[in-house]
Parts: structure tokens; sequence; C-alpha cells
């Protein structure tokens, strides 16, 4: 077979079109504003939750779109705070969820209002799983049991952790018996504790009545015989209808989508008065320094825009048993803004 020295020529040349336009794809991705290695901090300190879990899934994909070297870090929602404080070049991003304004409404120590003080980034994803347990052998089959038996004095101890998504449905909870039994809402108590595992144990030792969990967390507990101490079955999952419904139908472990939708509106109806219904979706979300180049948010827009329209990475979530969720910075900011402000409503009600 003889080759022209035309073709050798036309394949270089297209060899060099090929190399040159990969080249100026990665330096369209390093020509924009956010450069070098990206640190982007969370507010907890477990590499095996759910936050850590979340913002890997788009950090990955982020850092692929941009060209760049970008490390999720779970340093704990203080020192998270204090680090994206410290960097207004961008180098440092910080992801968390509605914990960062709810830890501001309960007063919790090291939480500023989030609108004043940084720039509130796009929102990425929702984690459907926010719930309410109680032992398999309760008295109380549903959530309306409980209520009714709070309204008619009897004493239920629910185990959270203080000041942020765990608290806020058993606020609204308090709330809604406020309304519906006005005077025996405290009856309805708080038993303050920490971590999962820590809510878990309270149950398991009958400290208390119900507890708040995940659906990823103690969903595997909700497939033990009644006789077994560690049995527990949900009564609510605080998500939206429409939420639960975007989850896979196989749902997650052996409780299908089916099932978990037995325990969200209108199922189970918490009321926060005039007809509406008290539901929450533990939203993700970026945040930034205030004083970072406008320009750098809107390329992470961008990128963002980008990778959800191609489609994979709602598929990674999905599988993961997250919701996907894109809002645009400016979009999102205002959305949690009003989110924001109708959970502080709930909050000063019993307060």
């Amino acid at each position: 077979m003889i080759i022209s020295k035309k073709t050798v020529t036309s394949v270089g040349s297209a060899a060099l079109m090929a190399t040159l336009s990969i080249s100026a794809g990665v330096a369209m991705a390093q020509d924009g504003p956010l450069r070098g290695n990206i640190r982007v901090v969370i507010g907890s300190t477990s590499t095996g939750g759910d936050t850590y879990q979340n913002s890997t899934i788009v950090v990955d994909q982020l850092a692929e779109k941009l060209d760049l070297n970008m490390k999720v870090d779970a340093v704990g929602a203080s020192s998270a705070f204090r680090t994206l404080d410290r960097d207004s070049r961008g180098n440092t991003l910080m992801i968390f969820h509605d914990q960062s304004y709810l830890g501001h409404l309960y007063g919790v120590e090291g939480y500023d209002d989030i609108f004043e003080k940084y720039t509130v980034g796009p929102t990425i994803a929702i984690n459907p799983g926010n719930a309410y347990l109680v032992p398999k052998d309760s008295p109380y089959e549903t959530l309306d049991d409980i209520i009714a038996a709070v309204g008619s004095g009897e004493t239920v101890r629910v185990a959270i952790q203080p000041g942020g998504v765990s608290e806020i449905g058993f606020s609204a909870l308090k709330n809604a018996i406020a309304i519906e039994h006005p005077g025996q809402e405290d009856n309805l108590v708080a038993v303050n504790t920490g971590s999962q595992s820590d809510k878990n144990q309270q149950l398991f030792d009958g400290q208390a009545d119900v507890i708040n969990g995940t659906v990823q967390a103690n969903e595997q507990y909700t497939r033990l015989p009644e006789d077994d101490q560690k049995a527990m079955r949900f009564v609510w999952l605080t998500a939206r209808q429409d939420t639960i419904e975007q989850a896979p139908e196989e749902g997650l472990g052996q409780t299908s989508r089916e099932q978990l939708l037995e325990y969200v509106e209108p199922n189970v109806h918490v009321t926060m008065g005039d007809d509406e219904s008290f539901t929450f979706d533990k939203e993700f979300f970026f945040l930034y320094n205030k004083d970072m180049d406008p320009a750098i948010v809107e390329q992470i827009d961008e990128a963002l825009a980008e990778i959800y329209e191609e489609g994979e990475i709602q598929e990674i979530q999905k599988n993961a048993f997250f919701i996907p969720n894109f809002k645009p910075s400016d979009e999102a900011s205002a959305y949690l803004a009003d989110k924001m402000a109708r959970y502080e409503e709930i909050i000063s009600n019993i307060q």
C-alpha cells in the first residue's frame, strides 16, 4: 500500500487540529476566574454522611468540567464557616444544607445569618430521607396517634439533635399541637442528644418514644422483627410528596417508593394553620465568601447548568437516594430566603 505525502500531511493536519481543539477546551476552562487548587469545605465532619457523599458527587463533576483540582474537606460547620471567612480569593468554597440558616434561627453559637454574611450559591440536591420513627411495638401507629396522645395530656419524648434539620420537624409538630390542642404542646418533650447513633440508642433504651432519623440510616431497622429491641418503623417523612415521587421506584433497601409515600403529606398531615401542611426538604447548596469575585459565582453557575443539562449527574444522585435540584445562585438565594422566613415563623411560634 502506497501512502502519499498528501495523505500524511492531511493526517498530520487533522491530528494537529484535534490537539489544538483539546488544548483550546482546556484553556477555556482554565481562563475562568476559578483557578488553582480548590478546597470545598462542608458543614460535617463525617466522610460517610449525606453531606460528604452529595458534595463529592457534585464536586467531582465540577472538577472535570472546569479541569481543576477540587477536593471535598469534611471539617464541620464551625470550622467550615471560619475557613470560608478567611478566603475571598475563591480557593475555598463551602457546601452545606438547611442547617446553615436553621442554626441561626435556633440561636446556635457560631451560626450567622448566611444571607447577610455570605453569598448563597446554587442548590444542587435534596436528601428526601428526613424521618421520624417509633419502636415497632409502639402503641402509636401513626403520627395522628402521637398528636392525639399529646393533646390528651400524655408525655411523648422525641430524641433530636437540637438546633437544625433534626429539630425543625419537632418544632413543626409542637406548633401543630399548639394549634389543634392549645396548651398541651409542652407534653411533647425534646430529648436533646447528638449523632444518629445517639438518637437510635435513646430509642433502644426506652429513653425516647420517637426519634428523628433518616431513611438511609434507619431503614435497616424497619426490617427487624417486632420482638427485636432495635426494631422500629416510620411514622413520618417530612419531604414533600413531589420530592418522594422523584425517588427511584425501588426506594431504598426493602422499602419501595410507594411505601415511603405512605408517610408524607397528604397521608400524614402536620398543620401550620389555614389549611397549610408543614413539609421540609433537606436541601444542599453552595456558600461563598461575600467578597469573592462575582465572576466565579457565574462560572460555577454556568458549569453546573451544563452538567445538569447533560443528565449524567442526575442518575448518579438518584442512585445514591438524592433528588437532583439545581437552581442557579440568584434563584437559589431568593428561594432559600423565602424558605428560611417560612420556618422562622414556626420556630418563633413555639418559643
